[in-house]
Parts: structure tokens; C-alpha cells; sequence
């Protein structure tokens, strides 16, 4: 009985680190990473947030992500906890 305890426990904490989501920062993430990484986003809408984030600078709230043609209040509230702002690599020796 124990054993079954343990395998069970095993397999959970597995699970629960497969699942585990990275956070998407919408200020440096490519087309690629934003369509992977964002419910409701694919390939078009992701390209539309990156030439929105080119034109316009970077995003200096989550919920301006709303502000993409395409992409509504919906969308970013239903992703709001996988989404992160961050400034992008300005260095280019990394």
C-alpha cells in the first residue's frame, strides 16, 4: 500500500511540472513563442502583436495587449496570469 502511496505522489508531482506554464513576456517573446504560449493566439495574431510592439514600442501594461487589432479583453484576461511585461535585450553582446 505504501509503494501505491508513493508512485501516486510521484506521477502528481510529474504531472504538475509538465503542465507548469513559463510565462510569456509579451515585450521580447517572438511570433513563435507568443502563438505557443498564449490561449487564443495564433501564428496571425501573434506576427500582429509583434508589429504592433515594433511600431509602438513595448507594452507598458498587460491589458494594452488589448489594444492589437484582433486581439480583445477577453483573450487577455484569460491569459493574464501566464503574461509578463519586461523591457527588451537592448545588449547585443548577450
Amino acid at each position: 500500500m505504501r509503494i501505491s502511496h508513493l508512485v501516486i505522489a510521484f506521477l502528481m508531482l510529474v504531472s504538475t511540472a509538465v503542465f507548469a506554464v513559463q510565462p510569456v513576456n509579451i515585450n521580447t517573446a517572438d511570433v513563435q513563442t507568443l502563438s505557443d504560449s498564449i490561449t487564443g493566439i495564433g501564428p496571425s495574431k501573434a506576427q500582429a502583436i509583434v508589429a504592433y510592439r515594433t511600431k509602438n514600442g513595448p507594452f507598458q501594461d498587460i491589458n494594452d495587449l488589448a489594444l492589437v487589432k484582433g486581439i480583445g479583453t477577453k483573450t487577455v484576461l484569460k491569459n493574464k496570469n501566464n503574461l509578463i511585461l519586461g523591457k527588451p535585450n537592448t545588449n547585443k553582446s548577450e
